[in-house]
C-alpha cells in the first residue's frame, strides 16, 4: 500500500500577476517547488516582465512595480515556455500540484500558455490535470463557515488558513510566489496530517467544529484516499461552494449590500475556460 497522500512529493505552485481576472491578467513572478517524499527541496522561480501596465491593486498586494519588472523581468515567451515544461515535467512524473486557491493559478498559466505558447496547459502536459491539490477548497470544505477575521483579512485568504492549522505567518514575505507557494504545500501537509490522526485525538478546533455542525467530522473526507480520488472530490466540492455563493448573494435577505439577482459564480475547477486569451 503507498503511503498517504500528504507525505507523498509534492509540486507547489503560486503565481503572482498584474490583475485579479485570471484569464486576462499576466504572469508577473511564478515560483515551483518540490518537497517532501523524503528528497531534497527542489525550487525554481521565474520574474516575467509582462510588458503591459499592470492594476495598481496588483502592485499594491506583489510590490512588483512596471518599473523593476522591465528592468529584472525575463520576457514573456521564454519565461513562459519554461514554467509550462516545467509543470508538465510534475504532471508526468505524478507529483500532485498544489497551491490556494491553485485553480486561479492554473487557469492563469492555462491563458498564458495559449497566449504565448500557442496551446493549451493541457495540451503542452499531453494530458488532463488529474493530480491537483487546492488548500483553499480542501479548507473550505473540512472547516465550513468560518467568520472573517478582520475587515482585511478573509475566512479562507492564504494567511488565514496558516494561522488556523498552526503555521507562522511573515506578512514582510508574504505575496511573493515563493513564500506563498511554500506555506500552501506546509498547509495542506497539516490538513493531511489532521485527516489521518483518528477523530477522537484531532486538535480541539476541529473538535469544536464538529460539535458546532453535526456530528460528522469532515476532515474523514480527506482521509484513506488517494490523490486521484481526492482530485475527483474536491471538483464536486468547488462546485457545490460557488452554487451556494451564488445562491448567497442572489438572496437579498441574506447578501445585504452585496446583493445581485443576476449573479452567476464559476464552479469549474481546476480550469476554468475562457472565450479566448486576450
Amino acid at each position: 500500500m503507498s503511503a498517504p497522500w500528504h507525505v507523498q512529493r509534492m509540486a507547489a505552485l503560486d503565481f503572482e500577476c498584474s490583475d485579479k481576472e485570471p484569464t486576462t491578467a499576466r504572469a508577473v513572478q511564478c515560483a515551483l517547488i518540490l518537497v517532501g517524499g523524503g528528497l531534497n527541496t527542489d525550487m525554481s522561480a521565474w520574474t516575467i516582465n509582462p510588458g503591459i501596465a499592470q492594476e495598481p491593486g496588483a502592485i499594491a498586494v506583489h510590490g512588483l512595480t512596471d518599473e523593476y519588472l522591465a528592468e529584472h523581468g525575463q520576457d514573456p515567451e521564454p519565461a513562459l515556455g519554461a514554467i509550462a515544461k516545467s509543470v508538465a515535467e510534475v504532471v508526468a512524473a505524478g507529483i500532485p500540484l498544489v497551491g490556494h486557491n491553485i485553480g486561479f493559478d492554473l487557469t492563469l498559466l492555462n491563458a498564458e500558455c495559449q497566449r504565448h505558447l500557442g496551446d493549451s496547459l493541457e495540451g503542452i502536459c499531453r494530458q488532463p490535470l488529474t493530480r491537483v491539490l487546492d488548500t483553499m477548497v480542501l479548507d473550505k470544505h473540512a472547516a465550513p463557515y468560518r467568520r472573517r477575521v478582520s475587515e482585511t483579512q478573509g475566512p479562507y485568504q492564504m494567511r488565514t488558513t496558516a494561522e488556523v492549522y498552526g503555521l507562522g505567518w511573515d506578512e514582510e514575505q508574504a505575496h511573493g510566489a515563493s513564500y506563498d507557494a511554500l506555506m500552501s504545500v506546509r498547509a495542506v501537509y497539516k490538513m493531511g496530517v489532521i485527516a489521518h490522526t483518528r477523530p477522537e485525538d484531532r486538535p480541539d478546533w476541529v473538535q469544536a467544529l464538529r460539535n458546532r455542525r453535526g456530528p460528522y467530522d469532515r476532515f474523514n473526507d480527506l482521509a484513506f484516499v488517494d490523490v486521484e480520488e481526492l482530485h475527483r472530490r474536491q471538483v464536486v466540492w468547488a462546485r457545490e461552494d460557488a452554487a451556494s455563493y451564488q445562491a448567497w448573494l442572489r438572496n437579498p435577505a441574506k447578501s445585504g449590500e452585496k446583493h445581485n439577482p443576476d449573479a452567476v459564480i464559476d464552479g469549474t475547477w481546476p480550469l476554468r475556460q475562457a472565450g479566448g486569451a486576450s
